[in-house]
């Protein structure tokens, strides 16, 4: 009987841990869940509104920039001594308001060179830009950051 009576009181007082609830603070289960949340990809690309009819939108905003900086940069008189072939990359952010700029310029020295004003015809280039909606992650506005790259050829 001591046994069983010995047993049994081992058995409470070693059982009782399983029945303690463990608290979870919500700073854990945010900081969890961020972790887990692929900030790479996004739900949703930033838009224009003239571009919420394709179902393409990231190629159709693209585009748009595209045309904004080809109408905007067809219109200088650019003068060049030697031929200029580059790829330039602009490193473009859209913020969580839809605001856009461009973080960072990427060419050659040679382009440099050529044509000084590169960085601020560029930049003017998207002055004038239509309303942005910025990128959705997780129904949120977040955010991003691309690069478009943009073929310069002038002989």
């Amino acid at each position: 009987m001591k046994r069983l009576i010995l047993v049994l009181s081992i058995l409470f007082f070693v059982s009782c841990d399983y029945f303690d609830k463990k608290k979870i603070d919500t700073k854990t289960i945010v900081n969890d869940e961020l972790k887990s949340i692929n900030w790479n990809d996004v739900d949703e690309y930033p838009t224009f509104s003239i571009c919420d009819s394709t179902n393409n939108k990231k190629e159709c905003f693209q585009n748009v920039l595209r045309d904004r900086l080809n109408a905007k940069l067809s219109n200088q008189n650019i003068v060049v001594t030697e031929d200029v072939n580059d790829t330039i990359l602009l490193r473009i952010q859209i913020d969580s308001e839809g605001v856009f700029s461009i973080k960072s310029i990427e060419c050659s020295d040679i382009t440099k060179a050529q044509i000084p004003q590169l960085d601020s015809l560029l930049r003017h280039s998207f002055d004038s830009l239509p309303k942005i909606f910025p990128a959705i992650k997780r129904s949120q506005q977040v955010a991003t950051e691309f690069s478009l790259p943009v073929i310069v050829n002038i002989n």
